[in-house]
Order: structure tokens, then sequence, then C-alpha cells
């Protein structure tokens, strides 16, 4: 099974694990799954960065990719068919940019997405499947 990493748990993963349960953590680890960040969560970041929206402990967002491979975890760039087709995606009351791209490549590469974000649930009728622990 592949999962997809919305923004928040990716910076909770790597910077406040105790955001995330027991079995979350878990399942992160697990190698039986294969656990993808989209090239979106690193722009997010490294914008929210740039703007002093968002502080990270001893690190700067371009030191981002070497963290996640030493986690295991594989990246996914946004790709030319996700990027040009993402006019498909119904858009519903979440209006978040980046958290819609993710969904979109969530549903795209037949992953599904791990978040805590419930308005995303509303892009199950899209064929979004949400990771539920």
């Amino acid at each position: 099974m592949k999962i997809l990493l919305d923004t928040h748990i990716l910076i909770w993963t790597l910077f406040e694990s105790n955001s995330l349960k027991i079995k979350e953590r878990e399942l992160l680890l697990n190698p039986k799954y294969e656990i993808l960040v989209s090239s979106v969560s690193l722009w997010e970041i490294s914008l929210k960065y740039q703007l002093g929206k968002l502080q990270l402990e001893n690190i700067h967002p371009d030191q981002l990719p070497e963290e996640i491979n030493k986690m295991g975890f594989n990246t996914i760039d946004l790709n030319i068919s996700d990027a040009s087709t993402y006019y498909k995606l119904p858009k519903l009351k979440h209006a978040d940019p980046f958290d819609r791209m993710l969904v979109w490549q969530a549903i795209q590469n037949k992953c599904s997405l791990f978040s805590k974000d419930k308005a995303i649930k509303q892009y199950k009728n899209c064929g979004l499947t949400i990771l539920s622990v």
C-alpha cells in the first residue's frame, strides 16, 4: 500500500512525533508500506518558512530531502499529468491549493492520503482514500 503524507503529517513526523498516535508512528516505520512525500509539501514548507509562518528546529527547508531519505520515505514529484489534469478535481469548500494538489496526487497515483484535516474527507466521493489508523 502506498501512503502519501499530508504536509502537517510530515512536519509532525520529523519534528513533533508526539502529535501522532503510537499506531500512526508504527505504521510510518512499517516497511510493508511505501511512504511518499510530495514535492508539493516541500514547496509549501519552503514558502511558509520564507514568510516566517513556520519555524523548523535546527534545519532549513533545503535539508528536508535528506531527512525524508533518512526516514526511509520516498518522494513523489508533481508531474506534468497531475498538474495538467488538476482541473478535474471538483472545487469543494476546501480552498487550500497545496492540500487540493495533494488530494489530486493521491487520487491519480492510487495512494491513501494520511491527513488529520477533516475538510479533506469531502473528497472521498471523488475517489480519495484517506488513511485511518
